[in-house]
């Protein structure tokens, strides 16, 4: 269990990361959808892995930071269906 927690926050850490570089590079802006899918679920990949680690604070911003991404994913979805 304790690898797959461990490779689990790796891919989160690999998700945020291609998300900060592609809106560096401009390969997708801020508002795009793909950007919040990587930062929300890489996020969600934090909060598993601090968890895990009793990292309390940080498991506390990744909620944040997921919840955000989620949200604007929501929002976007919901201008689309209008």
């Amino acid at each position: 269990m304790a690898i797959a927690v461990e490779v689990i926050g790796w891919i989160g850490a690999v998700l945020v990361l291609i998300a900060y570089i592609s809106v560096s590079t401009g390969r997708l802006t801020g508002g795009s959808a793909a950007f919040h899918w990587l930062n929300a679920v890489g996020a969600g990949c934090f909060i598993l892995n601090t968890w895990w680690h009793g990292a309390l604070p940080s498991m506390a911003l990744n909620i944040i930071w997921s919840g955000i991404g989620f949200t604007a994913l929501y929002r976007m979805w919901r201008r689309r269906s209008a």
